[in-house]
């Protein structure tokens, strides 16, 4: 079941935040991210959308968080 909430650019930045360090624990502790970077890939477009002024945060092997 899919379910839909409206975020505003404040909110779905600090989950895109949240998710990044996730990322870098896992990476610090040599854990996989597959996961966390497909949802990143998945929030950051939208975040996009709503902030113009953010192309992107980091680029790692081609793809962008």
């Amino acid at each position: 079941m899919k379910e839909k909430m409206e975020l505003d650019k404040y909110e779905i930045g600090i989950i895109i935040n949240a998710l990044n360090v996730l990322r870098n624990n896992q990476i610090a502790e040599e854990k996989p991210t597959d996961a966390i970077d497909d949802l990143l890939m998945k929030i950051f477009p939208i975040y996009e959308k709503k902030n113009k002024h953010v192309k992107c945060l980091r680029i790692d092997n081609g793809r962008r968080y």
